[in-house]
C-alpha cells in the first residue's frame, strides 16, 4: 500500500476552471477531512507547454511519494504526463486522450465555462499537445481512472484502451462532468491512501 498523500495537485479541464464543480467539492473534502495536506488547484493558461511547465515549478519541492495529481477531462491528459514524469499516483476523470485531435475545432477565441472570460486557443497549441502526448502510462498501479460510459464528449472505447491495465472504474451512464461525482469520492480518497 501507498503512504497516504500529503500534497495533491487538481487540474482543470478545456474551459474550465479551479471553480469547477469537480475542483470545489474535491477542495471542500480536503479542506474538511485533510486540512493538513498541501492543496494546490490552478486556472490553466490555454498553453500546453506552459501549463505543464508552470506545473512543474509549482510542484518541485513536492515530496514524490505522498504526492498525487487528480484531472478531468484535458487535466487528465496533463496528470499523466505530470505522473509519468514525476512518479506520482494519478487519479483521472473521463481523461483526455488525443486532445490535439479534439482541440484542433477550438482554434480561436473561446469563451470559460465558469466566467465570462475569453481566451485565444492558438494553433501551435495543437502541436505542443502533441509533443505532450505518451503512448501509454507505466506503473499502472500508480493511476485509478473514473471513465463514464456516457461522456458526451470523450470516446469511453479510448480512454479505457489507454489506460488498460489500470484501475479503471467504468459507469454505466454518466456524463463528462461527472455529475455524481460525489458517488466516486469514497474510491478516489481510498486510492490516495486517505
Amino acid at each position: 500500500m501507498s503512504a497516504s498523500v500529503t500534497h495533491l495537485l487538481y487540474l482543470h479541464g478545456f474551459r474550465s476552471s479551479p471553480q469547477s464543480t469537480k475542483a470545489r467539492r474535491m477542495a471542500a473534502w480536503v479542506a474538511q477531512h485533510r486540512s493538513g495536506a498541501t492543496w494546490h488547484c490552478p486556472q490553466l493558461p490555454a498553453s500546453p507547454r506552459s501549463a505543464v511547465a508552470q506545473q512543474l515549478a509549482q510542484v518541485r519541492d513536492w515530496p514524490s511519494r505522498t504526492s498525487a495529481v487528480i484531472g478531468s477531462s484535458l487535466g487528465g491528459f496533463y496528470a499523466t504526463a505530470l505522473a509519468e514524469r514525476l512518479g506520482w499516483r494519478a487519479v483521472l476523470l473521463n481523461p483526455a486522450v488525443d486532445p490535439a485531435r479534439d482541440l484542433a475545432k477550438y482554434i480561436g477565441e473561446n469563451k470559460a465555462w465558469h466566467s465570462d472570460e475569453q481566451f485565444y486557443f492558438r494553433a501551435e497549441y495543437v502541436d505542443e499537445l502533441r509533443e505532450l502526448t505518451l503512448a501509454r502510462p507505466t506503473r499502472h498501479e500508480r493511476y485509478f481512472a473514473v471513465i463514464a460510459k456516457g461522456d458526451e464528449l470523450l470516446d469511453w472505447r479510448e480512454m479505457t484502451a489507454r489506460y488498460e491495465g489500470c484501475r479503471i472504474k467504468l459507469l454505466e451512464g454518466g456524463d463528462h462532468a461527472l455529475s455524481d461525482f460525489d458517488a466516486h469520492l469514497p474510491d478516489i480518497v481510498a486510492f490516495l491512501g486517505w
